[in-house]
C-alpha cells in the first residue's frame, strides 16, 4: 500500500498540474489543415471552387451557345432550359454559366494588381520614411477619402471603359489604397524589430531586407488584402456594367443585369434572368468575404469564435 500511495506523489521539484491545462505537445497546425478546419473557409472555398469550374470549362456545363438567338423569347424554366430564355431567345443558364469567365478574371486581375501596387506604394513609405512616407501617406489618404465607386464611375465613363482591360486598370486605380495604408501601418510596427535591425547591420540591401525579411512576416495581410480588393472588384463592376459603363456585347453578370433591366424582366415574367446574375454576384462575394474572415482568425486567434465547453467542470 505504501508503495501506491508513493506512486500518486508527485516527483520533487515538480510543479502540480493544472487543472484543465492545455498539454505541452500539442502540435501546430499548419495553413492547410487551418483551412480545413475553419468553417468559414470551407464555405468560401467550396463556393469559389464552382466558380472556379464555371469560368474553366463553360463549354462543358452550357447546354446551349449564350449568345445565340435561336429559342423562343420568355420561355418560363423547364429540363431543356434550366432558367428560361431571355426575350431574344437565347438560353439564361448557358449566358449565366459563360458570364462567370469575365467575372472572374475581373476579380482575380484586380485582386492581384491591386495587391501588388499597395504592397510597393505602402511598405515602401513605411520603409523609406522622410519625404517618400509624407508624399506617399498624403496620396493614400486622399484616395480613401474621396468616394470609391462615384470616382470609378466618373474614370469609367471618361475613359469611356467598353474594354475589360480597360475596366480592371480602373478599378485597379481606385482599389489599392485601403491595403496601401493597412501595410504601412504593419510595416511601420515592424520597421524597428530586431531581425530586421540586425539585416541591417550585416549590410544587407534594402530591396533584400523587405522582400525576404519583412514581406514574409506580413503574408496574412497581404492575402487580406488581395481578397479585399478581389471583392471590390467583383461588386464594382457588376454594378459599373449594369448602369451601362461595361461593354454590352460582353459576356457578364453585369451586363446579363444590363439586359434584363432594359427588358424589364422583372415586369415580363422572365424574373430568373434578372434576379439570378445577381445572386451570383452576391454568392461570389460572400466567398471572398468568408475566405477574408478565415484567414483573419488563422492568423490572429483572438478573433476566433469562443466555443462552449461541454461536459462538466472539473474541481481541483
Amino acid at each position: 500500500m505504501a508503495v501506491i500511495g508513493a506512486a500518486r506523489e508527485p516527483a520533487v521539484g515538480a510543479e502540480p498540474e493544472a487543472v484543465g491545462a492545455v498539454p505541452a505537445r500539442r502540435r501546430r497546425r499548419g495553413l492547410a489543415p487551418s483551412l480545413l478546419h475553419n468553417r468559414k473557409a470551407v464555405i468560401g472555398a467550396s463556393l469559389f471552387l464552382i466558380f472556379t469550374v464555371m469560368a474553366a470549362i463553360p463549354g462543358v456545363i452550357a447546354p446551349y451557345n449564350p449568345s445565340a438567338e435561336i429559342f423562343d423569347p420568355g420561355l418560363p424554366p423547364s429540363m431543356a432550359h434550366l432558367l428560361g430564355t431571355t426575350s431574344y431567345g437565347q438560353d439564361v443558364f448557358s449566358q449565366l454559366v459563360w458570364g462567370a469567365r469575365a467575372s472572374l478574371i475581373v476579380a482575380l486581375a484586380v485582386g492581384a494588381l491591386a495587391t501588388l501596387l499597395a504592397v510597393m506604394v505602402g511598405v515602401s513609405a513605411a520603409f523609406l520614411g522622410g519625404v517618400w512616407d509624407g508624399t506617399l501617406s498624403i496620396l493614400i489618404d486622399v484616395l480613401l477619402v474621396v468616394p470609391a465607386f462615384p470616382l470609378v464611375v466618373v474614370i469609367a465613363a471618361y475613359t469611356n471603359g467598353a474594354n475589360l482591360w480597360m475596366l480592371i486598370v480602373v478599378l485597379v486605380v481606385t482599389g489599392w489604397s485601403f491595403g496601401a495604408r493597412q501595410l504601412r501601418s504593419q510595416m511601420l510596427s515592424l520597421k524597428r524589430r530586431e531581425f530586421l535591425e540586425a539585416a541591417k547591420a550585416r549590410g544587407e540591401r534594402r530591396l533584400y531586407i523587405v522582400v525576404f525579411e519583412a514581406l514574409p512576416t506580413m503574408t496574412s495581410l497581404i492575402v487580406a488584402s488581395f481578397l479585399t480588393a478581389a471583392l471590390y472588384a467583383v461588386l464594382a463592376a457588376a454594378g459599373l456594367q449594369f448602369v451601362g459603363l461595361g461593354n454590352p456585347s460582353s459576356l457578364s453578370w453585369g451586363t446579363m443585369l444590363y439586359w434584363a433591366q432594359n427588358s424589364e424582366a422583372l415586369n415580363t415574367g422572365m424574373p430568373l434572368w434578372a434576379l439570378m446574375p445577381g445572386v451570383c454576384v452576391a454568392l461570389l462575394g460572400a466567398a471572398l468575404a468568408l475566405l477574408n474572415y478565415a484567414f483573419d482568425e488563422i492568423s490572429n486567434p483572438a478573433l476566433r469564435p469562443v466555443r462552449k465547453r461541454s461536459g462538466k467542470v472539473r474541481r481541483g
